[in-house]
């Protein structure tokens, strides 16, 4: 590793010499600093415990984030009592679990995606990825939207029909479900880890900062496979977490109709936005390759756990958080909400349409009626190669860099806003998606800087802002 590092440099000084402005290195950087390192080791610490702590709040104090807290300083309660009446791991929840995540394994390996063949528009099948930092370019079978759809009819069939289970299973087994989707997130993390030192799939995508803390939570191997088709990174990003989503949603919905007789407006805003958003990842998979966490996240437990278990026990909170409280919103309220979230997905979808627009016509094209302008920029891979790209700044892109996650987050609050204003809980949504896009904001730009060097600087000098024009 270390010598196929030497080489890179050795060949990327000759080229210096020979010219005045060489392109940036790209990739990550391979030493690691304290405030990264404490950084990594507070997510490992806190984050199991922030998911366990708001499920635990709905579940025995309705949903209320201060009482479990109270109770504890008034000595109600303890740390032990909490524990207690809280619903442990169970076999049944295990083989629910399992079924699950095998199928989604089987429709994700077995079932080459036809969809793509009889929906117009659609984008599926074998599809190219990003080039990776040593200069490779992987092949992904595109079929997500092909399982989301198989899933959600047997879940209709199965309600309406068959019987074979529950709507409300998956709330009814809610927190021992947790309990099996921490085992696997630690265990397929923890499998990554020991994979990239003793069989990675490509060592040149490797990245070994020699902290090992660090290198199990932000991931070794870049893109690491079993087999020619099963890539760890696109499964566990774009399985079985978001196909869980829409259906978690579901049950929230059947449990609050068993419950109350009824489903309130806000539960179907929330099941509503929230399938937009889904059904939008899975429409445009084959553009997902080439975003941020696969064109530059390595594979560890940031990636691995946090899709198993931080994604559908957070993202989901809306709905379980309505399954107690049933909120009936005003008339006026849901359409504020349904144009907010509406608006947002419209800025959202439009913006990353036309970055791609833009991309699969290398500027061909025309943006809101008139021809691109564009930054020039190269950079180089591991392998030494020299490359160009061009960094759009036309339509919404000249508006703000990342105008892309203005619309994302207008979504994220309509969440929140269709629970109402009683408690906090709801809203952790919006709170947390601001923090991880303005951080991600900062860490993309970090990397666009070492890869694109002086040319990312002609770029922000033309898009100054990044988010909020005027203001950030």
């Amino acid at each position: 590793m270390e010598a196929t590092r030497r080489n890179v440099q050795q060949r990327g000084n000759k080229e210096t010499s020979e010219r005045t402005e060489p392109p940036a290195q790209w990739g990550r950087a391979w030493e690691v600093d304290w405030f990264s390192l404490i950084s990594v080791l507070g997510l490992l610490c806190f984050a199991p415990f922030i998911v366990f702590y708001f499920v635990m709040a709905c579940d025995q104090h309705q949903c209320s984030l201060s009482q479990p807290l109270l109770q504890l300083l008034r000595g109600d309660a303890s740390l032990l009592s909490i524990w207690e009446r809280t619903a442990s791991f169970s076999w049944s929840a295990a083989k629910i679990y399992s079924v699950w995540v095998v199928f989604q394994v089987f429709l994700y390996m077995c079932v080459p995606d036809v969809t793509h063949k009889v929906i117009p528009g659609y984008v599926g099948g074998v599809q190219d990825g990003a080039r990776t930092p040593a200069g490779l370019i992987n092949k992904y079978e595109i079929n997500g939207l092909q399982c989301w759809l198989i899933t959600h009819a047997l879940w209709f069939a199965n309600a309406h029909h068959f019987r074979w289970f529950s709507p409300t299973i998956i709330f009814d087994n809610w927190i021992p479900l947790m309990w099996c989707a921490n085992i696997l997130g630690y265990a397929v993390s923890t499998f990554a880890f020991t994979k990239a030192y003793l069989f990675p799939t490509n060592s040149e995508d490797c990245k070994f900062t020699g902290n090992f803390v660090y290198d199990f939570m932000m991931g070794i191997e870049f893109n690491p496979r079993v087999g020619k088709w099963f890539d760890f990174k696109l499964f566990f990003n774009g399985r079985p977490g978001i196909v869980a989503w829409t259906l978690i949603n579901l049950s929230y919905m059947a449990k609050q109709q068993e419950l109350y007789g009824h489903v309130t407006n806000s539960m179907i805003l929330v099941n509503v936005l929230q399938a937009i958003y889904v059904l939008d990842f899975f429409w445009n998979e084959a553009w997902y390759l080439k975003t941020i966490d696969i064109c530059h996240d390595h594979f560890g437990w940031y990636l691995g756990w946090g899709d198993c278990v931080w994604l559908p026990y957070l993202y989901t909170l809306q709905g379980l958080y309505l399954v107690y409280h049933p909120v009936q919103l005003s008339n006026l309220h849901a359409l504020a909400v349904l144009l907010l979230g509406l608006v947002g997905y419209y800025i959202f979808r439009s913006t990353n349409h036309q970055k791609d627009l833009f991309r699969r016509s290398n500027g061909s094209c025309t943006i809101w009626g008139r021809k691109p302008t564009f930054i020039e920029c190269s950079y180089r891979s591991g392998d030494g190669e020299v490359h160009r790209s061009k960094l759009l700044t036309s339509g919404f892109w000249g508006v703000a860099r990342h105008f892309n996650y203005t619309g994302d987050l207008m979504g994220s609050l309509a969440y929140c806003a269709a629970c109402g204003f009683g408690h906090l809980l709801p809203y952790f949504y919006i709170i947390y998606m601001t923090i991880l896009l303005v951080h991600r904001c900062v860490r993309d730009e970090h990397r666009c800087s070492s890869k694109y060097g002086k040319d990312w600087k002609r770029y922000t000098d033309a898009v100054p802002h990044r988010l909020i024009p005027g203001i950030f």
